[in-house]
């Protein structure tokens, strides 16, 4: 199964700028999709049936043109579950599974922390998740949480840790709740295959900041350990510019 995670920062104007396109050429099997902008309705859903994936689930915010997750998936799943069940997160569209025979597969878009009130929201989302994640596992252990966490784990995660450190997504307060999420039995896919620096998914629009890689890696693709043997590959694929993310994609048997 070749996965990829996008948040393309408004589905609308992706496709603009090529995304089908694009999409064709890297032909994944699932697409998690974060900041979609879009209610089902304002969609040409015909568009992505002809690429490929006639079966696609949008998961709106409540607010129009804001937040949203979606999976486009090119078989049928198994069972689709919209949302955590938990208000508030639900409100803002922001998270959808696919079941698909023993793996799930969740796109997740975790709030970011701009201000206070946000942060506050932030923090209160992330130690729920992780007892919803609990829960799930017990039911549903090969699960895979793809999207943009809105958190650099380590300093090698952030272009400039020294003078981030007190911006909200390089917390400590946050910094801490990733690690916790990945030791209560996940794995960061990414760095299962690659320990380098200057690897980044999300970049500024200010200052020409993708240009000079100034960048944070804002996007996860979290894998269950049970998978861990199945974990075949997991790669930033910078080059896709649609948005100011760029996706990533991984494979598992």
């Amino acid at each position: 199964m070749k996965i990829v995670s996008y948040n393309v920062n408004g589905i609308r104007a992706a496709l603009n700028k090529g995304f089908l396109d694009w999409l064709a050429t890297v032909d994944p099997d699932v697409v998690c999709l974060q900041e979609t902008k879009a209610m089902k309705a304002q969609l040409d859903l015909d568009l992505f049936a002809e690429a490929g994936y006639e079966h696609n689930y949008w998961f709106s915010a409540q607010k129009k043109g804001y937040s949203g997750v979606a999976l486009l998936c090119k078989k049928q799943p198994d069972h689709i579950e919209y949302g955590t069940g938990i208000d508030y997160m639900d409100f803002e569209g922001r998270n959808i599974r696919a079941d698909f025979g023993d793996i799930s597969v969740m796109s997740m878009y975790l709030p970011s922390g701009t201000n206070i009130a946000r942060l506050d929201h932030k923090l209160m989302y992330m130690a729920d998740f992780q007892k919803y994640a609990d829960t799930l596992r017990k039911t549903h252990p090969n699960l895979v949480v793809c999207g943009d966490y809105n958190i650099c784990h380590q300093p090698i995660d952030i272009h400039d840790p020294v003078r981030n450190k007190n911006v909200s997504g390089f917390l400590p307060v946050e910094r801490e709740w990733i690690g916790d999420f990945i030791a209560s039995g996940f794995i960061d896919s990414f760095r299962a295959f690659n320990t380098e620096p200057d690897n980044y998914t999300w970049w500024s629009y200010r200052a020409n900041a993708r240009a000079n890689n100034k960048g944070w890696r804002l996007d996860y693709g979290m894998v269950n350990s049970s998978l861990k043997d199945r974990l075949k590959r997991s790669v930033i694929l910078s080059e896709a510019k649609h948005s100011d993310h760029c996706p990533i994609l991984l494979e598992i048997d």
